[in-house]
């Protein structure tokens, strides 16, 4: 998603971005679903009969009990037919179960995916390592199917879209160009007493006020979850402050959460732990998420490299080459599907949020001008939203979240979330964003290569 470190590329996304170059750039919009992670999670949620590959529901109970009553059948009738022809004669539309999803526990989903062969912690003989994750038998058939889905929608189905497969570790210059080594962070917080470390956007704050006098006594702190899980965690401190101030019983007011990004170092020094329970936190603090690594037989800061964290960047550092040897004209895209490395704080909720994952991504570049870029943006939006329907994802589970405001990048003309409705709370499944001609304008700038595009037609670059 860019140096602003946002993980849902992370975090799982199709981002559209809108790119210049040169005097009288040439506009890219370029399409990005950054992590076949969330796709995958999503798809386990969704995929029809049992809520992927066996969950327990009704429709998978009218089955069996449809097959108990052709083999009674069979049993006591002297007519002899295949339990095909019988079934079929007695075939019954499933019974529904409309609570089947929201009641789901994301424990049932990883007990479900490591007993049928879908996903294994990883190294889980040396007892796992946290954020990353193995794929077994029917997981990376899964995995390869979705890839291939993608590629074959995206890429060979089109005539205005090719493909690259660049290297996972670039020269460094390169992140120190697209910002990465400057921006590309989380906001951090450190237990003084445990030692542990989270993310301060991810641990929500909230005073616990008297609903009769006005009175706060307190604060709770939970981890980011859906709404009830929140609220259930909120309520359980929340007792246990008032059982110690002697206000036992007494009424509260609703919890309003907030981040600790938002907090003042004096709200700061009131706000529990999640690890000791007591005040131990710090003030939040950048922590870059970029793998470092070593080149060569020598370690020191020339041999310093960097696992890559996005596949956007492999596309614009080989921009030319494509122009070059594919003979597109504008637009055009260039999709990559690979591995990516993020060094996230605190991995969680599954493969949602892991250390390594692959991103399906586009770049789809567009002709300059500030009326070119919205019909392209809203037509990726539309074709994002119809491939993830079209693997079988469920409509009324997904919805959108338009960033404005603080919440856009500055690079960015404009982003829209498609979002999905996980057990843990509903969060960023693909990512469409207008990014104007930063990326390209930073790498010619970096590497002092131009990276124009001339039009033969109107004889403008």
């Amino acid at each position: 998603k860019g140096p602003s470190g946002t993980t849902a590329l992370s975090s799982q996304k199709v981002a559209v971005q809108c790119q210049t170059s040169g005097n009288t750039p040439c506009i890219f919009i370029s399409t990005i679903m950054p992590s076949y992670r969330n796709v995958a999670l999503a798809m386990f949620l969704t995929l029809h009969g049992a809520l992927g590959f066996g969950l327990r529901t009704s429709s998978l109970t009218a089955s069996s009990a449809s097959l108990r009553r052709t083999m009674s059948k069979a049993s006591t009738t002297t007519a002899i037919y295949s339990t095909a022809e019988a079934t079929e004669s007695e075939k019954k539309t499933p019974i529904k179960n409309e609570e089947a999803y929201s009641k789901v526990k994301m424990e049932d989903i990883v007990s479900l995916c490591k007993r049928r062969g879908i996903i294994f912690p990883s190294s889980e003989i040396y007892n796992g390592f946290a954020g990353f994750f193995d794929y077994g038998p029917l997981g990376s058939e899964l995995k390869k199917n979705v890839k291939d889905n993608f590629w074959r929608h995206f890429v060979q189905r089109r005539e205005d879209v090719v493909g690259i497969d660049s290297s996972i570790i670039h020269n460094p210059t390169t992140w120190q160009s697209s910002g990465h080594l400057d921006g590309f962070s989380d906001p951090m917080v450190d237990c003084k007493e445990t030692k542990l470390r989270y993310r301060a956007d991810q641990l929500f704050c909230a005073p616990v006020t008297v609903e009769e006098c006005g009175t706060t006594v307190g604060f709770v702190c939970v981890l980011e979850a859906n709404d009830e899980d929140m609220v259930k965690a909120a309520k359980k401190q929340a007792k246990k402050l008032l059982k110690e101030s002697d206000r036992k019983g007494q009424a509260i007011q609703p919890f309003a959460f907030k981040d600790l990004t938002q907090v003042s170092e004096e709200e700061m020094g009131q706000i529990p732990s999640p690890g000791s329970g007591k005040p131990t936190l710090t003030m939040p603090r950048d922590f870059n998420l970029m793998f470092q690594t070593n080149v060569g037989a020598m370690q020191d800061g020339s041999s310093v490299a960097y696992l890559r964290p996005e596949t956007a960047q492999g596309i614009f550092i080989n921009y030319k080459n494509v122009i070059g040897t594919s003979r597109q004209k504008l637009p055009f895209g260039i999709a990559q599907i690979g591995k990516a490395f993020r060094n996230e704080i605190t991995p969680r909720n599954f493969i949602f949020r892991s250390r390594e994952f692959e991103q399906m991504e586009i770049e789809y570049f567009i002709p300059p001008g500030d009326d070119v870029w919205q019909p392209f943006h809203e037509k990726w939006i539309a074709d994002s939203k119809a491939f993830l329907e079209k693997v079988g994802l469920r409509e009324d589970l997904m919805g959108y979240d338009i960033h404005e405001g603080d919440g856009l990048a500055h690079y960015a003309r404009a982003c829209t979330d498609i979002t999905f409705k996980f057990p843990f709370g509903e969060q960023e499944l693909m990512g469409i964003a207008a990014r104007g001609n930063f990326d390209l304008t930073s790498h010619t700038e970096g590497s002092g290569k131009t990276l124009d595009y001339f039009d033969e037609e109107t004889k403008e670059k």
